[in-house]
């Protein structure tokens, strides 16, 4: 009974929309121009938002573009009002400038709160300060740096080269986001609780199932965002249907693999030996259970999705750019050759580190395809943005990353071509830019602590890879659509065949 009451709720709402929108199409004129989001009288830009749902990120870039400060007032029923962005000096504004009075908010906490909790990356005040001054003296710390570094070239030699190779020797196609994915799922368990899942090249008994459930959790949970109207969610949550249920099952699988790590870890009388994150949280501070879980959770998101997320579309764009692909090989094989290395020798932190080519050819492809393309905050206080803008108390505030790497205003006229040598001064060495222009690890306090350990990372495979393969992209001609989850993925993934270089 009450679900046949919920379902005829809905559907009277949906055909009352329809009516509405029908009627004022006809009717009223839409309030606006080609200078922003077209609004309708009492739906605001919910019927637009509708239309262009599915293409979301080009659809908010188009509207900015057009806007004289590349900023856009957003109207939805349900008092949703906020500002999106693609303006520099506005981003600095809300990160720093003004950074007490932007918050994560509530309405940001509580959408993400089943999966995530109260991490790092789902709380604000005091409960952020705490973790962050943790978090950033531990990211800061060489043994810390050193586990990392460790963990990334074992993986690479007895997981990712070896399903390479096998690939290699039966003219397999990969997919080769589900490989970076697989990489960067077992590599961030290590760091965040020494375990390895083994989803890459080993059995993944339990952990395959761990990062399946990580990936839906991740995707059904920003979904909700997406909702026309809010509470259609919050209903199915109650009901326990659809993708509330999915995603409560997903949730369920990943807090108690982690709870499991985690309570076996307390009980243990010795944490002097393990260098991860949940040892190192563990003995600063007396925390719960779930706290730390929340934290741990966090942390394995940001390390997960981010660098698989950037080197999937790395490698699309380097099929394209042949050019860049030969100037990434002449780097490396100009660092082996001044240090004396054999290809399949790891790489040290300072020759990682002297990839300046492969550095700005990372950057490059970060600027176009950003792992997290937009970010939003809670404006606490009436304010004015730099460029003049009013934002009122309790509108959202997002920044557009994905759209600022497309502006021409930041970027020149060929803000859509991927040219890494923008990036290199007059010496060849890789420039540092803002990061209010480049947000792409954030900027101000809650600047992106594990951005050394992305580049690790991402060089590492990067090198390993190309040295030994050449990666073919099969359909390369075709840009892939995008799969907006709390990062950006390719939607089917980047099929690749690879042959000995």
């Amino acid at each position: 009974m009450a679900m046949d009451l919920f379902f005829s709720v809905q559907s009277l709402l949906l055909l009352s929309l329809i009516f509405l929108y029908s009627y004022y199409c006809l009717h009223h004129k839409k309030k606006g121009n080609d200078q922003g989001f077209k609004t309708y009288p009492i739906l605001g830009a919910l019927p637009e938002f509708l239309r262009n749902r599915h293409r979301f990120l080009d659809w908010t870039t188009e509207i900015l573009i057009r806007c004289p400060t590349n900023t856009a007032v957003f109207r939805r029923p349900g008092k949703i009002h906020g500002i999106i962005t693609a303006n520099p000096l506005n981003v600095e504004h809300v990160l720093k400038t003004n950074f007490e009075n932007y918050p994560k908010g509530e309405r940001f906490i509580w959408l993400l709160k089943d999966f995530l909790g109260q991490g790092i990356f789902n709380s604000d005040g005091d409960l952020w300060k705490i973790q962050r001054k943790t978090a950033s003296y531990e990211f800061n710390t060489k043994s810390l740096r050193n586990f990392i570094m460790d963990n990334v070239r074992l993986e690479i030699s007895t997981r990712l080269i070896p399903v390479l190779n096998k690939a290699l020797e039966t003219n397999q196609v990969l997919d080769l986001q589900e490989v970076l994915e697989q990489f960067a799922f077992d590599n961030i368990c290590k760091l965040a609780f020494n375990v390895d899942p083994g989803c890459l090249g080993g059995d993944g008994t339990s952990g395959s199932g761990f990062m399946r459930a990580f990936e839906e959790a991740a995707t059904l949970s920003s979904g909700r965002f997406m909702y026309a109207f809010p509470f259609l969610w919050k209903i199915r949550k109650i009901f326990n249907m659809g993708s509330e249920k999915n995603l409560k099952k997903s949730i369920e699988i990943v807090h108690e693999f982690a709870d499991n790590i985690i309570k076996t870890r307390l009980e243990s009388k010795d944490q002097s030996k393990d260098e991860d994150l949940l040892s190192r949280f563990i003995t600063s501070y007396d925390n719960s259970p779930q706290f730390l879980r929340d934290i741990i959770i966090s942390f394995i998101l940001a390390g997960r999705d981010t660098t698989s997320s950037a080197l999937t579309w790395f490698f699309w764009l380097l099929s394209l750019n042949p050019n860049v692909e030969k100037n990434i090989i002449t780097e490396l094989e100009t660092i082996r050759t001044r240090n004396r290395k054999n290809i399949g020798d790891g790489y040290t932190f300072d020759e990682l580190r002297d990839m300046h080519y492969l550095h700005a050819a990372l950057s490059e492809s970060l600027r176009l395809y950003p792992p997290v393309p937009v970010d939003t905050k809670a404006c606490l206080n009436n304010d004015i943005l730099s460029d003049g803008t009013f934002i009122g108390t309790g509108w959202f505030f997002t920044y557009h990353a994905y759209a600022m790497g497309r502006m021409e205003a930041i970027w020149g006229k060929d803000c859509n071509e991927y040219l890494p040598e923008r990036w290199l001064d007059e010496t060849g060495n890789c420039k540092q830019e803002s990061p209010f222009r480049f947000p792409i690890f954030h900027g101000g306090p809650r600047m992106c602590l594990g951005k050394d350990m992305a580049y690790i990372q991402m060089k590492s495979i990067v090198a390993a890879m190309l040295e030994r393969f050449v990666v073919e992209v099969q359909g390369s001609d075709k840009c892939p659509q995008h799969l907006l989850s709390l990062t950006l993925r390719m939607k089917g993934g980047l099929p690749i065949r690879v042959r000995v270089r």
